[in-house]
């Protein structure tokens, strides 16, 4: 839900505070479907508001349920940017004592409808960009996800990833502001410890969050172990090399003293080779505060072809002798193409949309200034144009890589 919306609609009835403090706490604590479910409000309120602030800022268009227990929810923005959400499901071992299988859930958000990096191996590089999502999107995919959680539980979600569709820190102010309503609170309450953020490597993303207070997780996707192979599977490695981005994150870990995820995608003769190992390990260094998850390739139409278990134990093996921490990641939701670097989605016509929704606006106030004599106003961008056209330059920028 906008809150600025809300708080609009509200102040033009006069209503007291407390009834926006009831209807985030219907949305963002009890995972309240819809206006309907909002009973603190009488009825005829919950009707009108209805009418004026959408229950949520994203529609879910179709849903898919893996046979492992994940979720999958394609969805689309008010202007009908697609993006997806996906919540996985970890089955643990039985509680001490009893027969009951136990659960943890997490939840995949985007913060990006598409992505402007193409990195070669992920099905959300081949759509391009569409645009960033808003905080109110990146946090209502949450919210949509936990309301699916309570029909097969609590509604409890134990951890959030920002691996979805996109770079986080093309779009850090919003993210951040969505982590910070996740942690609140206020919110969903969910520990900061709980979230990770995931970067191909971004630098500048990675130094800022270097001196944020909140104590969230950062995960770098690494894939490579030297610039020769980064740079021909991630586009982004010629603009941001290893040394600037392993530079980075020891100033991090510096700063903050929390570890680093290295997530690192084992693909068949590209770089899971022994030496590729030893060469990992020798960047990374011995017990420096990093962990690598080697991830399972999930097919994405490329040509691409995952590693055989053997061969990443072994990979592991050589990286724990050398005094890297490492761990193999199982993939969930991969049978919905659900899993690391399935998410794509068409965003074509939504772009060509909102450029003719945008064509439309500036004809209608150019009318408008010439009609009333203010021809000034032709000069002068609206701030919702300065926004797109820092969209522009961000995909321009990192298009150029």
């Amino acid at each position: 839900m906008d809150t600025a919306l809300l708080t609009a609609a509200l102040a033009k009835r006069k209503l007291p505070a407390f009834r926006e403090r009831q209807i985030l706490h219907a949305a963002r604590r009890e995972f309240a479907a819809s206006w309907d479910e909002v009973t603190t409000l009488p009825k005829a309120l919950r009707v009108e508001l209805a009418e004026e602030v959408p229950f949520s800022t994203v529609t879910v268009e179709h849903e898919e349920r893996s046979k492992d227990g994940s979720i999958k929810l394609r969805l689309a923005t008010h202007d009908g940017f697609p993006l997806e959400a996906v919540l996985m499901r970890f089955d643990q071992p039985h509680a001490r004592g009893t027969d009951k299988k136990l659960s943890r859930y997490t939840a995949c958000l985007s913060s990006q409808s598409g992505c402007a990096l193409a990195c070669t191996f992920c099905a959300t590089g081949s759509m391009g960009l569409g645009r960033n999502l808003t905080e109110f999107e990146i946090l209502d995919q949450f919210l949509e996800l936990a309301q699916r959680r309570i029909g097969t539980g609590d509604g409890r979600i134990d951890n959030v990833v920002m691996m979805g569709m996109g770079e986080p820190f093309h779009n850090y102010d919003n993210v951040m502001a969505a982590i910070k309503n996740l942690n609140s609170p206020d919110g969903p309450g969910l520990a900061a410890r709980r979230i990770a953020i995931s970067t191909v490597g971004w630098v500048p993303g990675i130094e800022k969050l270097a001196d944020e207070p909140i104590q969230v997780k950062l995960a770098l996707s690494l894939h490579a172990p030297n610039d020769q192979v980064r740079g021909s599977i991630m586009p982004v490695n010629r603009k941001f090399p290893l040394d600037r981005v392993l530079k980075a994150c020891r100033t991090y870990r510096t700063k903050t003293g929390r570890r680093i995820f290295i997530e690192y995608l084992m693909l068949e003769g590209v770089n899971d080779q022994p030496e590729h190992a030893k060469e990992l390990a020798h960047l990374l260094g011995p017990d420096n505060g990093f962990h690598v998850n080697l991830i399972a390739y999930n097919p994405t139409g490329t040509d691409y072809i995952g590693s055989s278990d053997e061969v990443v134990r072994h990979f592991a093996a050589i990286l724990e002798r050398k005094g890297v921490s490492a761990s193999y990641r199982i993939s969930r939701a991969r049978d919905i193409s659900g899993a690391c670097g399935q998410l794509a989605a068409p965003v074509a016509a939504a772009k060509r949309k909102a450029r003719e929704a945008k064509i439309a606006r500036m004809a209608e106030r150019d009318a408008e200034a010439k009609a009333t004599g203010h021809a000034e106003r032709l000069e002068t961008p609206t701030e919702g144009e300065r926004f797109e056209a820092d969209l522009e330059a961000r995909a321009a920028e990192a298009a150029s890589v």
